[in-house]
């Protein structure tokens, strides 16, 4: 089947965030917003005709997630990242963001420090200093446009009773996707200190000219007891709206320790149609995400090719459709970025300081979106430059 991702649809009388916000976060309706992490793309259609499906009938009551949703998880973890997960081992959570909030708090006390790596999802901040933890960062080092950890910098942080870290794998918002020597070398240190892990790979099925990415949490017997992993189906086939994730927990003990905090909230029990979704998405809808990492390549192929020779230099991503911009020869301090963007170009990228102080001086641009509104968007900021 061929599928069309060039397809423009109207979003503007569905209440969404993506354009539902444009006055208030940019001033202007006048603007293309390509900041939040969605796609402007048509979801599978395999994925619509099992949502109207169901919505044909008629009633709505409370759904299980049966052994047919967690097979559908297993069958495409184990063909996209060659790794084996269980039945028991999984944990269903309504979305990535509030799981990482009760992850921290379970896996931490107040006012223990709690590490992130810098620039990242402003979410981490969040859900670490409003659950009381004191927030420690470790800063990335850029070198030669990609982003690297300062372990010397980490294992300060551990000797000083650092207790949890909460990673991003890939990274969000460069794209970086991290090797197994560095994996295993954050391990090393985690099991030395004896702290453990959250790693967010929300991002993991949007890998980029055939990388292939690692989940921490299977690299080694240490690993296992050591990471709890968070995955969606939501980025991968653009179901944001749904509230479907999945938490995996190849210890026991640490699963049972988020359990005594989640369960009697029912946070651990999921929705209609989040279950149709995931389990239409992983099992139907192989052929559209193909086509979907065949897009976004080509939509950050023109990206880069475009702003190549401006002051704009693009953070070249191993994975996800979101582009890291730095704009630092333009205007170094990130005050005067978005007049630029908002007001003079018209092109509602996201600010890089809500990452962090390291995001000062860049902007985050999503690519998943149709070529002529991308085309259009690019045009716009070199015609201003």
């Amino acid at each position: 089947m061929n599928y069309d991702f060039n397809k423009i649809y109207d979003r503007e009388s569905t209440y969404t965030v993506k354009y539902g916000l444009k006055k208030q976060l940019f001033g202007t309706e006048d603007i293309i917003p390509l900041w939040v992490a969605d796609m402007d793309l048509a979801v599978a259609p395999e994925i619509v005709e099992a949502l109207q499906k169901r919505v044909s009938h008629p009633i709505y009551g409370y759904t299980m997630q049966t052994d047919v949703f967690w097979e559908s998880a297993q069958n495409w973890i184990k063909k996209r990242h060659q790794w084996d997960i269980a039945r028991n081992e999984f944990v269903f959570a309504p979305g990535i963001v509030p799981a990482l909030g009760f992850l921290v708090q379970a896996f931490s006390e107040v006012n223990d420090k709690v590490g992130i790596f810098t620039p990242v999802y402003p979410p981490f901040y969040e859900n670490v200093q409003k659950n009381e933890r004191e927030l420690i960062t470790f800063s990335l080092q850029n070198k030669d446009n990609r982003y690297f950890i300062d372990f010397d910098e980490v294992e300060d942080a551990m000797k000083n009773g650092l207790k949890l870290i909460v990673f991003c794998n890939p990274h969000n918002p460069s794209g970086r996707m991290w090797n197994k020597a560095e994996l295993s070398q954050l391990l090393d240190l985690c099991e030395k200190y004896d702290v453990n892990i959250i790693s967010d790979e929300i991002h993991a099925d949007l890998t980029l000219w055939g990388n292939k990415h690692i989940p921490f949490a299977s690299i080694s017997d240490i690993a296992e007891q050591r990471v709890i992993t968070c995955m969606a189906p939501s980025k991968t086939f653009n179901l944001a709206g749904l509230n479907c994730a999945y938490l995996i927990f190849k210890n026991e003990k640490l699963k049972a320790r988020y359990l005594r905090l989640v369960q009697h909230l029912h946070f651990d029990f999921g929705g209609t149609f989040a279950t149709e979704s995931m389990i239409a998405a992983y099992t139907q809808g192989e052929q559209w995400y193909q086509g979907l990492l065949q897009h976004i390549e080509q939509n950050i192929s023109y990206v880069k090719e475009k702003l190549n020779h401006s002051p704009i230099n693009v953070m070249h991503p191993d994975a996800t459709y979101l582009l890291w911009l730095n704009c630092k020869t333009l205007e170094p301090s990130g005050t005067l970025l978005k007049e630029f963007f908002y007001k003079k170009c018209k092109v509602g990228v996201q600010d890089g300081r809500q990452f962090g102080v390291d995001g000062t001086g860049f902007m985050r641009l999503n690519t998943a979106t149709p070529f002529p509104i991308l085309e259009e968007a690019i045009n716009r900021i070199t015609n201003s430059l």
